[in-house]
């Protein structure tokens, strides 16, 4: 595989991008969701980071030639799909239920296969970008949802080209570059939601 250095340490980039917006909304949100339903959008978003994290990891070893860890790459996929699956379950349950009755509630993930992992990546991204939009009108901020509409299209992307063959370094910094814009507008739209007073928003059932 044609990895450098230079490419590995900017795979770091969107994963901390992606943390600082996760921080951000967890900061804002806490108030305004059941423990369980904050324990799954954190736990979610901690798998995400991880996930990411690792595989950064995995590519820097590989590129200092000091090891292939091939686990730490195995197991970016699983551990993102159902991060972001999580993560989605967790705000959409703000959005939906009554905060001050909702409990915990046990979801099942499923584990058959990398198509599996994908699609509830991509469901899980798809609805807590979509709760993001509607907190964005409700905000009557809704020039905002134009970052969380790229953020996801970016994730698909990202999707398709890892089906792709990484072993070329064109295919991983153009990857790279697609990951950066995604997280970045993430961030982005984390950080003016919560600047334009996401953390004053009343919500269902907040008292």
């Amino acid at each position: 595989m044609d990895f450098t250095i230079g490419m590995a340490l900017v795979d770091y980039i969107p994963v901390i991008c992606f943390a600082i917006g996760a921080v951000i909304l967890m900061r804002d949100l806490y108030n305004k969701m059941s423990k369980g339903a904050f324990a799954l959008f954190a736990a979610g978003t901690i798998m995400i980071t991880l996930a990411g994290a690792l595989k950064a990891t995995w590519k820097l070893l590989y590129a200092a030639g000091i090891c292939n860890f091939e686990a730490l790459n195995n197991m970016f996929f699983p551990t993102q799909s159902i991060g972001f699956l999580l993560a989605g379950v967790g705000i959409l349950a703000m959005l939906v239920y009554n905060q001050e009755e909702t409990k915990l509630r046990s979801v099942p993930p499923v584990f058959s296969g990398t198509f599996v992992f994908v699609g509830l990546m991509v469901a899980g991204l798809g609805v807590m970008d979509t709760v993001l939009c509607i907190v964005s009108a409700k905000l009557k901020k809704p020039w905002l949802i134009a970052l969380f509409v790229l953020s996801f299209v970016c994730s698909l992307c990202m999707g398709y080209l890892s089906s792709k063959d990484f072993t070329e370094a064109a295919m991983n910094w153009i990857a790279e570059g697609v990951n950066v814009v995604g997280q970045g507008s993430f961030l982005a739209g984390a950080y003016l939601l919560h600047k334009n007073g996401l953390a004053e928003l009343e919500l269902k059932g907040e008292k």
